[in-house]
């Protein structure tokens, strides 16, 4: 009868190697809808400083035309 035993401690472990599976998976999702959202802020942030530099050489552009 220890081949009872081997087959409990083997289902056993095939659960605790599911149970770790599922809680890693769970972990990546949310660390792939924080990485969404870090790059979306990103992106969003970079757009706005473009248009602030893009704002800028335009009021400098008038200005040295003024300035002539």
């Amino acid at each position: 009868m220890p081949y009872v035993w081997s087959l409990v401690l083997f289902v056993v472990g095939v659960l605790l190697l599911l149970a770790l599976l599922i809680r890693f998976f769970v972990l990546l999702r949310r660390v792939r809808a924080v990485q969404r959202e870090v790059t979306a802020d990103v992106s969003n942030r970079s757009g706005l400083l473009k248009a602030r530099v893009a704002g800028l050489q335009v009021a400098l552009a008038e200005r040295r035309k003024g300035a002539t």
